[in-house]
């Protein structure tokens, strides 16, 4: 039953210690770095010694998707490349999530409108999905002169970031036909 799962995760160790913390970033957002983390120190102190926290559960005020900022606000990040040793590509993380999806499978990875997603997500904020997509699922490449959306549905590891953090709530992720996908109790 999913109640018991729930249950179960909050009255275990990790949902304690995220119990704890879980006023920090909200009150970080609200406040600022200096203000917020002293704020949020001194919830996890009241936490941790009385069981209670002095503002109870606060909310982060907007959603993932609504945080995302015009990449003109912005610079660009230049990322090194894998070294291989500490830090590896994409594809290579993808590889060991044991991922599987049978060819010709109806598409689990649904665009509601290509039209917008080149003019918000491509034009206004840079594409974030080839970026905070783990998998390297969503690229935009250059074809004939023009950007174009490319969904490689094939790498999907079913995190559901897409559906999450897209700008425009425009890309819908639906489970895969016949529960495809990553083996994780293999990795």
């Amino acid at each position: 039953e999913v109640i018991e799962i729930e249950n179960g995760w909050r009255r275990s160790d990790i949902g304690k210690d995220l119990k704890r913390v879980r006023n920090v970033k909200p009150l970080w957002s609200k406040f600022g770095t200096a203000l917020g983390v002293a704020l949020g120190g001194l919830d996890m102190w009241t936490n941790t010694l009385f069981g209670f926290s002095v503002f109870g559960t606060l909310g982060h005020g907007k959603t993932d998707a609504q945080s995302l900022e015009p990449a003109a606000k912005h610079k660009p990040i230049a990322y090194p490349k894998p070294d291989g040793v500490l830090t590896f590509d994409r594809l290579s993380s993808v590889f060991l999530s044991n991922t599987n999806h049978e060819e010709d499978q109806p598409v689990h990875l649904q665009v509601k409108d290509m039209a917008l997603q080149k003019s918000s997500e491509h034009d206004i904020f840079a594409g974030p999905s080839a970026r905070y997509c783990p998998a390297g699922v969503y690229e935009w490449v250059e074809k004939d002169g023009k950007d174009t959306f490319v969904i490689n549905a094939q790498n999907c590891v079913h995190c559901k970031t897409c559906d999450i953090k897209d700008p425009n709530q425009n890309i819908n992720w639906v489970p895969p036909q016949g529960g495809e996908g990553p083996v994780y109790p293999n990795m």
